[in-house]
């Protein structure tokens, strides 16, 4: 296996490139690239290539390989504590992504979500190449268990928002080397924006408008309005009840059910914003408290304290990686 870097006082990040010449070897590239995957294939020889682009929490990675099978099972599933989403979009060849009791057969140009905290099994017949986005579940501003309902479903890029995102996303796997530093992370969690419009989009589509609205729809329904008023300090359980015309007690019960509390997805939203605006180029003039107050944070300390908590490090130290 040969992984070509440049040498680590290079003044940008560079595109990290991996090959196998071997099954054996590819087995473990995978694995060590995403997330643990259990790889078959019965080829007697075997080439594959990753290149890949690491942002925080986000990887891009564009594959290239023989045909051959990744299997995410409960028992891989049980050693890993983050939870992510990967896009995939199809650029060569053709794939079949099964999760949650669903198949979807992709061909060039097509998108398709799964989650890597469920089983699933993407199988490639024939020599393909695709592009990868794998992000944590928290990236989204969307509810796990309404973008559950998107997976293994094919995602035309030939119709709808899919002849617009879809070469959106050729195009990152083409430049790569282009997400470099912030202007990168500006590009890769505009990538996300995109994604969560299209996925926002499906959900309406499929949403059948005879059916009364459940406890998801309401849940979405105020999850878009905590994100359009994330900046505003005083956003609060009972402000976010009374502008939905439900009790707080119900409120309260409402994200019970989606296993989290109304503060806590509050707080790691404004903590995914500012994380995002630490790392924007635009933003890079704004000091460290001035970006914290702009998503409700006003208490610097206390902002100080969360962001190391959640992410590793201080915000500053954060700002200057």
């Amino acid at each position: 296996m040969t992984t070509v870097r440049l040498p680590s006082n290079t003044s940008f990040d560079p595109v990290q490139r991996a090959q196998a010449n071997s099954f054996v070897e590819w087995r473990t590239l995978v694995s060590d690239s995403f997330v643990p995957l259990e790889v078959r294939s019965d080829a007697s020889e075997f080439r594959g290539v990753l290149r890949s682009r690491v942002l925080d929490e986000l990887s891009i990675v564009e594959v290239t390989a023989n045909g051959h099978q990744v299997l995410r099972t409960p028992a891989l599933i049980a050693r890993s504590e983050r939870h992510y989403f990967k896009l995939n979009l199809q650029l060569s060849g053709h794939g079949i992504l099964i999760q949650d009791n669903r198949e979807a057969t992709l061909r060039p140009g097509d998108l398709a979500v799964y989650d890597t905290h469920r089983p699933y099994t993407l199988a490639f017949e024939q020599d393909f190449r695709t592009l990868v986005l794998m992000f944590p579940h928290d990236a989204l501003d969307l509810p796990a268990d309404s973008v559950a309902q998107l997976t293994a479903r094919r995602m035309a890029g030939d119709e709808g928002l899919g002849r617009l995102i879809s070469p959106f996303m050729a195009q990152l796997a083409e430049n790569l080397d282009a997400l470099s530093g912030t202007t990168g992370h500006r590009l890769a969690y505009n990538a996300v924006d995109l994604i969560a419009t299209m996925f926002e989009n499906e959900l309406s589509i499929r949403r059948d408008p005879t059916t009364p609205g459940t406890h998801a729809d309401l849940l979405t329904s105020i999850r878009q309005y905590i994100e359009a008023e994330l900046g505003d300090p005083d956003l609060s359980p009972a402000g976010i009840a009374a502008a939905h015309f439900i009790s707080t007690r119900q409120l309260h019960k409402v994200f019970h059910e989606a296993d989290t509390t109304v503060s806590s997805w509050i707080r790691m939203r404004r903590l995914e914003r500012c994380r995002r605006d630490l790392r924007d180029p635009i933003l890079g003039d704004r000091s460290v408290g001035t970006v914290a107050a702009r998503w409700g944070f006003l208490d610097a300390a206390h902002f100080s304290r969360i962001f190391r908590t959640a992410f590793g490090e201080p915000p500053s130290t954060y700002r200057r990686g």
